[in-house]
Parts: C-alpha cells; sequence; structure tokens
C-alpha cells in the first residue's frame, strides 16, 4: 500500500510540474491548438472535392473499385469518396507526396485525417500557385528548396507557359527559376 499512496504522489507532482509549465508556456506565446479529428466522426462516404495540382492530365484509378478519376488541366476539380482517398494513400501514395492531390482551405483537414501533413508542409495553393513568380529572386529560391519534386515539375511547366506567353519576363525572375529548379527554361 505504502508503494501505491508514493507512486500517486510523484505522479501529482508530475502532472502538477507539467501543467505548470504548460500554463506559464500558454501565457507566454498562445497558440491555437488545430481541432482534433476523431475517426467515428467522419463519414467515409462523404465526397470530398479533390484538386489536381499537376499542370497537366492526372489520371487516378481506384485499386479498390476500379473507377478511373481524369483531370484534364491543373486546378480541375474532382469529387472522391473520402474511404477512396484513405484507399489512395496506400495505394497510391505518390499523389499525396507529389501534392497532385490538392485539398482548398475547406477541406485541408482531409491531409491532417489521412496523415499527409509532412507532405503538403510547403506546397503551394492551386489558386495562388501563380504568386511565386512575383516574390523577389530570393523567395523564389527558398521557396522552391522547400517545394515537393511534383511541385517542382508543375512550377516548371508552368514558368514554361508563361516566359512563352511574355507574362514573366523579368530575367532575375527567370534566372531565380533556373537555379531553383536545376534546369535552363530559356535559351542562353
Amino acid at each position: 500500500m505504502a508503494t501505491t499512496s508514493t507512486t500517486k504522489s510523484t505522479t501529482r507532482k508530475r502532472n502538477t510540474a507539467a501543467k505548470t509549465s504548460a500554463a506559464a508556456a500558454e501565457t507566454s506565446e498562445p497558440k491555437a491548438e488545430p481541432e482534433k479529428i476523431i475517426p467515428k466522426e467522419v463519414d467515409l462516404h462523404q465526397y470530398i472535392p479533390v484538386r489536381n495540382g499537376f499542370h497537366g492530365m492526372l489520371i487516378y484509378k481506384s485499386d479498390r473499385t476500379g473507377e478511373i478519376f481524369r483531370w484534364d488541366s491543373f486546378g480541375e476539380e474532382q469529387d472522391i469518396e473520402l474511404q477512396e482517398l484513405r484507399n489512395a494513400k496506400n495505394t497510391a501514395k505518390s499523389f499525396f507526396i507529389n501534392n497532385w492531390f490538392m485539398f482548398d482551405d475547406e477541406y485541408k483537414w482531409v491531409i491532417d485525417y489521412l496523415g499527409m501533413r509532412n507532405f503538403y508542409k510547403y506546397a503551394l495553393d492551386v489558386d495562388g500557385f501563380d504568386d511565386i513568380f512575383s516574390k523577389t529572386p530570393a523567395e523564389i529560391k527558398k521557396i522552391v528548396k522547400e517545394m515537393s519534386s511534383g511541385q517542382k515539375t508543375s512550377l516548371r511547366y508552368r514558368a514554361l507557359d508563361l516566359i512563352a506567353s511574355g507574362d514573366i519576363d523579368s530575367r532575375k525572375v527567370i534566372a531565380a527559376l533556373e537555379e531553383a529548379l536545376g534546369i535552363d527554361l530559356i535559351e542562353k
């Protein structure tokens, strides 16, 4: 019995010390805790709008149902059942690793639910993808360094399109993109 009460006393002291340090941390730096999603609260049969994060045609075929999902262009949207996205996580993980499956702000929780947050940490949003071209060369290099290889490929295709159309004409921006991507975008 003495051992039990000593253990409880020690546990209480540790818990009190942990609560005190946690309270001190909260007062010095307030952080918003992301709301945790409990799997039993999520309907696996709900449809999630998934956008194409690749500059070009993207095709995903379900191993479970055989259904084919096809996006013809960057940013195009297809509705996919959450259960199918969970299956894709296990059978076609590259769609997440390369940021080919993109989600609007309202559905970003899906990334956390599937445990794919580390692959989307530095991903550019579909709607703000072109914003990188208005950044300084130093910012461009920093952003590109953190991007997934799939997004770097999309960035390369998009940059080539914008250079060809004349929308990107800054030599500094082009040079920064070339250096960051490790390719030549224009003939020299």
